[in-house]
């Protein structure tokens, strides 16, 4: 732990480059003595270095998430379309960061290149932000000479696959903080609600109407063991997280599930075509061979389902196989999109189809999630109407048919 920590501090410095003008910055380093020997090899002589502060807050650092990585790549091909260096590009881009852990892996990064490494092997040392996938496109760039080009196409496969992901997990979130919502009031109603009507019920001497009766048990129940349901729930979504995490015949098994949902699974399908039809677009027209890049996909398109039928597909091309064939022969992707690469191989334009093909199901998402969204606003108010409305009917009933009597 010490040693990761030391890893990652955060060093000020101050010198003069080559010309003499006098710069100053920041780095990350294990010590002075190689801070000071990193700015020498990059033309600058270090006259202070000193490792900053860690605040009296702590030094719990700020998570650095898919998008922040996404901002980072934009910025850098920004940057290099515009005929900034690559060492110069990491310095600009570090100080526009407002994520200072963002920040310090950009410097490890610019140290790394600056030390004599190439781009892609400075990413592969941080493979919990830079995936295969990412740091072998940024290789092909590096090596093709188009790293620019190449960083603006892993910007956009970024934006489009993490909005995406939002989409669909938006879609997701709905119905089931719906769900959560309906179940907080009514434990509440039945906890502290039911249990004043139920004291009145007993100074009334006459039998509860079965509704009426059946509400209060179900109350009853809840206030003697309401802790005991607690931890029955925070048990199941423990053991749920666990058997998830551990068991891949499970997450199969649910991944297949979750496609058959209504609504939700024909989101999940569309979704996983889009993410198909993205990254073997961006990897294909990178100059990746078709059976490569057919590797990366598998692993991206996010449901076993989809990853199963692509491994089939590659298998199928590496033994001769169009693409357009093989789609087809797994029966799990859209006749439109089979069409799509179709007519992409015949005309040599295969990575634009299959651009195309994933701003199609794309789109097809977004309106999914919206209808969802739509669809859902009435489903809301019917289901807290029913539970709600419900309740206060079961408590009434007696009041009613006592004013029958009278």
């Amino acid at each position: 732990m010490a040693t990761d920590s030391v890893k990652l501090s955060t060093f000020t410095w101050e010198g003069t480059d080559k010309k003499g003008n006098k710069t100053k910055g920041q780095t990350t380093g294990t010590n002075v003595a190689l801070v000071k020997a990193q700015l020498r090899k990059q033309g600058i002589t270090p006259t202070k270095v000193r490792k900053q502060a860690i605040s009296l807050g702590g030094s719990k650092k700020k998570k650095i998430t898919p998008f922040d990585i996404a901002i980072f790549v934009r910025q850098m091909a920004t940057m290099m379309k515009a005929g900034v260096p690559l060492i110069q590009s990491f310095d600009i881009v570090a100080d526009g960061l407002e994520n200072p852990t963002l920040r310090e892996l950009v410097l490890d990064i610019k140290n790394d290149v600056a030390a004599g490494n190439n781009f892609a092997g400075a990413l592969k040392k941080h493979p919990q932000h830079f995936d295969d996938l990412f740091c072998n496109l940024v290789d092909s760039g590096e090596k093709s000479g188009a790293l620019e080009t190449m960083l603006d196409r892993v910007a956009m496969y970024m934006e489009k696959t993490e909005t995406l992901k939002k989409k669909v997990k938006k879609a997701m979130t709905y119905p089931i903080s719906v769900i959560v919502v309906a179940f907080i009031v009514t434990t509440i109603l039945l906890i502290k609600v039911v249990p004043q009507f139920q004291e009145m019920f007993s100074n009334f001497g006459a039998d509860l109407p079965a509704f009426t009766q059946f509400v209060v048990e179900i109350s009853e129940w809840m206030q003697e063991w309401w802790l005991m349901f607690l931890f029955g729930i925070a048990a199941f979504v423990y053991v749920f997280k666990q058997v998830k995490a551990r068991s891949e015949k499970f997450r199969d098994g649910l991944d297949r599930f979750m496609l058959r949902l209504p609504i939700v699974g024909d989101i999940i399908d569309k979704s996983s075509v889009a993410r198909f039809a993205r990254v073997l677009s961006t990897t294909f027209a990178a100059g990746v061979p078709l059976v490569d890049a057919l590797d990366s996909v598998a692993g991206a398109t996010g449901n076993i389902v989809y990853k199963s039928a692509v491994e089939k597909i590659r298998d199928d091309v590496a033994s001769g196989t169009q693409l357009q064939f093989s789609m087809k022969a797994t029966g799990v992707f859209p006749t439109m999109a089979v069409q799509m690469v179709a007519i992409g191989e015949e005309s040599g334009a295969l990575d634009s189809m299959l651009d195309k093909v994933a701003e199609h199901f794309e789109e097809e998402v977004d309106n999914l999630v919206d209808n969802m969204t739509t669809l859902m606003e009435p489903i809301i108010m019917g289901v807290l109407g029913v539970l709600v409305g419900g309740l206060i009917i079961a408590m009434y009933l007696p009041i009613f048919q006592m004013g029958q009597v009278v």
